[in-house]
């Protein structure tokens, strides 16, 4: 493989991880939206994905689509009851609260995929065959067309969501001003509860897709939780056109400092990025600077 070859298949893994930290970026900016708070259980809900997803297919002999839908609904309801049980009986659930409780769902999580589907890395099929595609002299699997697609797909679709329905429109106005909100009459206990059931489902699409590429286990969820919160942070936390923009700029930064300079900075350059985009631009590239009332 040439050197034009070798960097047209960095930059097509690149963007394919990239796609991920992007839907990962997405549920973060869901939840801080609703609720101003960090869900850090992000990342083990991408994981859960993957693990129902695998174990379906391997325990219950059932085709790869079925399994993935199973994996996606799973971590939905998930994504449901850690609401419902976790966050909506707190009387005042203030942004730090609701980020502590997060972290004790991700543990709680993490432990329970480790006691019921086991410590094994788990994977499926690719969607459409393994045989890789010769591209400008570089080698590219299937799966990772899928990965580009679906998650644009997704991106589209919430964009959809929030500008075109009811329910996605009392979401904004929750995040916009959740006592005006109330006010109007928008239940905004029922708003969060939505916004972790469309986080979850982010994680789980994420978690479902990447599998044929990675393999999955149960201790996967942290790094991805973390790339993916960088990657919103990059983009501007909060923007979910932000969000699509810094996971793709994370994901080819990340694949071309592995593949050119050493494949230990691989995952160094997420803590980098992390670290001037808090220096330098807290707000992001997409995001706007937050005013603080006195």
């Amino acid at each position: 493989m040439g050197t034009y070859g070798q960097i047209v298949q960095l930059l097509v893994a690149g963007l394919t991880t990239g796609s991920i930290y992007a839907i990962v970026a997405v549920g973060f900016n869901v939840i801080f939206k609703s609720t101003d708070a960090l869900n850090f259980a992000q990342g083990e809900w991408v994981m859960t994905g993957g693990m129902v997803a695998a174990t379906a297919y391997a325990a219950w002999h059932v085709p790869v689509w079925a399994a993935c839908v199973a994996g996606v609904a799973a971590v939905g309801l998930v994504g449901a009851l850690s609401e419902r049980l976790t966050i909506h009986p707190i009387a005042k659930p203030t942004p730090i609260l609701v980020t502590l409780v997060s972290i004790g769902l991700a543990i709680c999580t993490k432990s329970v995929v480790m006691l019921t589907l086991g410590k094994t890395p788990m994977g499926y099929p690719a969607f459409s065959g393994d045989k890789p595609l010769h591209l400008a002299g570089a080698s590219i699997e299937p799966q990772s067309f899928w990965v580009l697609g679906l998650a644009a797909l997704f991106m589209l679709l919430v964009h959809l969501f929030f500008e075109h329905t009811l329910l996605g429109k009392t979401m904004r106005a929750t995040a916009a001003d959740r006592d005006a909100a109330a006010l109007v009459g928008i239940s905004v206990r029922r708003s969060v509860t939505w916004a972790f059931v469309l986080a979850a489902l982010a994680g789980g699409l994420a978690g479902v897709i990447i599998t044929p590429l990675t393999f999955t286990s149960y201790d996967q969820g942290t790094m991805l939780g973390f790339k993916g919160f960088s990657a919103a942070m990059l983009g501007g936390l909060g923007s979910l056109q932000g969000a699509f923009v810094g996971g793709l700029l994370l994901g080819v930064v990340e694949a071309l400092s592995g593949g050119l300079i050493s494949s230990h900075f691989k995952d160094a350059v997420s803590f980098v990025i992390l670290l001037l985009v808090l220096f330098c631009r807290p707000q992001g590239m997409l995001g706007k600077a937050r005013i603080e009332k006195v």
